[in-house]
C-alpha cells in the first residue's frame, strides 16, 4: 500500500489548481517588483548594507531551522569577505560557517548557472568540511547510502517512534536526482516562483544526502527566487520566514508528502510564506535607513571600539547593553568600557535607559 507521495505510480508528475492561488502569485509578483524598485532608489552603500543584512539573516535562520546556531559576527564577516565588502569589526570565521556562506552565495550570485550533481556535491562538501555531522561520520559529496537503514524523519521516545516520512530507497536516489536536475535546468515551463515551490517539495522529498538536505533545499529555493527576481542580489529571506512559521511548515510538508500528487495546498502555503517574507523586508529597510541617518547626524570623531559597538546596537543588539557587556564584546577593561560609554553620552549618541534595575543599561539617544 502506497503511503508516501514518492510511492505513487505517477510520481513525480505533480498537479495543481492554479485558480486557487493565482491571487497569491500576483501579490508575490507585485511585492517583488516593489522591493526591487525600492532598492534601486537606494545608494550603492545602502544597497550593499541591505544585501549583507539579508544574506546574514538567511544563513543564520537556515541553519537555525536545523537546530544549529552560528555566530552572527562570523557569518556577517564571511559574507562580506566573499562579496569584497569592507566592514567594521570583521572577525575570523569557522570552516562550517564559511561552507554555509559559500553555498548560499553560489546559489544566488550564480543563480543562472546550471545545477549539476557535481555542484550539489560541492555544496555538500562545503557544509561538512570535516566529513562529520556532529560526532558522526557521514557520506559527504555523494548520494546517501542508507547503510544504517532507511532515511526516516522520526519523533517520539525509543520504542514509541512515529515515522513522519520515509525517503525513497538509496538505490533509487541517483535516478530520482537525474529526473529532478533535468526538470530544474529547463529554461521554459512554469512560473519561476511556482517552480521554486515545487523544487523545494521535490528535493526535500528525495532527501538525496545523509545530512544537510534542508539547508540545500533552501539554497535551491533562493536560487530560483533570484531567477524570478532577475537579480542576483537578495533583499528578502525565505529561510527567516520559514523559521518563524516552522510548525506550519512541517505540518503542511508532512501532509503533502503523505497525500497525492495534487500539491495545490503546498503551493498556497509556500506563496503565503513568501508574501510574509517580502513584507518583512520593510523592517530591514527601516533599520538600514535609520542607521544611515544616525551616522549622518553624528559625524563626531569616536574610537574604533565605540564605532563597532554602536553598529552592533544599530544592527539589532540582543538583550540589554551594560558596561560589562561592552567590555566583553570590545575586549577591554570595564573601566575603559565606562569611559567609552560616558564619552558617547556626552556626545549625545547614547543615553541611560529610563527603566531602573540592578545594573545600568544604555540605549541609543
Amino acid at each position: 500500500m502506497s503511503i508516501f507521495i514518492h510511492q505513487k505510480d505517477n510520481w513525480p508528475n505533480f498537479t495543481w489548481r492554479i485558480d486557487e492561488f493565482v491571487n497569491f502569485l500576483s501579490e508575490v509578483r507585485y511585492l517583488q517588483g516593489r522591493l526591487i524598485g525600492k532598492m534601486e532608489l537606494l545608494g550603492f552603500d545602502l544597497r550593499n548594507e541591505a544585501l549583507l543584512d539579508t544574506l546574514t539573516l538567511d544563513v543564520l535562520k537556515s541553519t537555525e531551522i536545523e537546530g544549529e546556531i552560528l555566530n552572527p559576527d562570523q557569518v556577517r564577516s564571511s559574507i562580506a569577505r566573499r562579496l569584497g565588502m569592507v566592514i567594521a569589526g570583521s572577525v575570523e570565521s569557522d570552516r562550517n560557517v564559511d561552507g554555509m556562506v559559500e553555498m548560499m552565495i553560489d546559489a544566488t550570485q550564480n543563480c543562472y548557472k546550471s545545477l549539476t550533481a557535481e555542484r550539489l556535491f560541492d555544496w555538500h562538501a562545503a557544509l561538512f568540511p570535516t566529513g562529520r555531522s556532529g560526532m558522526y561520520r557521514i557520506t559527504v559529496a555523494d548520494w546517501r547510502k542508507d547503510t544504517t537503514g532507511p532515511m526516516q524523519v522520526v519523533s517520539g521516545a525509543m520504542g514509541k517512534e512515529k515515522v513522519h516520512f520515509q525517503a525513497p530507497d538509496s538505490s533509487c536516489v541517483e535516478n530520482e536526482m537525474m529526473k529532478f536536475l533535468e526538470w530544474f535546468n529547463k529554461i521554459e515551463g512554469i512560473d519561476l516562483v511556482m517552480k521554486a515551490a515545487v523544487a523545494h517539495l521535490w528535493f526535500v522529498t528525495i532527501h538525496p544526502f545523509e545530512d544537510g538536505n534542508g539547508r540545500i533545499t533552501r539554497a535551491l529555493t533562493d536560487m530560483l527566487l533570484a531567477q524570478s527576481d532577475k537579480s542576483t542580489q537578495r533583499f528578502y529571506s525565505m529561510s527567516a520566514q520559514i523559521r518563524l512559521e516552522r510548525k506550519q511548515y512541517y505540518e503542511i510538508l508532512e501532509k503533502t508528502q503523505k497525500g497525492n500528487l495534487d500539491v495545490t495546498e503546498w503551493i498556497k502555503w509556500f506563496l503565503s510564506c513568501l508574501i510574509n517574507a517580502l513584507n518583512s523586508t520593510d523592517l530591514i529597510l527601516k533599520r538600514i535607513l535609520f542607521k544611515a541617518d544616525f551616522w549622518q547626524k553624528h559625524t563626531t570623531i569616536i574610537n574604533e571600539r565605540q564605532k563597532r559597538l554602536l553598529n552592533k546596537i544599530l544592527d539589532g543588539f540582543d538583550g540589554k547593553l551594560t558596561s560589562s557587556k561592552w567590555a566583553k564584546i570590545a575586549k577591554c577593561s570595564k573601566d575603559t568600557a565606562i569611559r567609552d560609554i560616558n564619552n558617547l553620552i556626552e556626545k549625545g549618541m547614547l543615553q541611560k535607559e529610563q527603566a531602573g534595575g540592578r545594573s545600568t543599561n544604555y540605549e541609543l539617544k
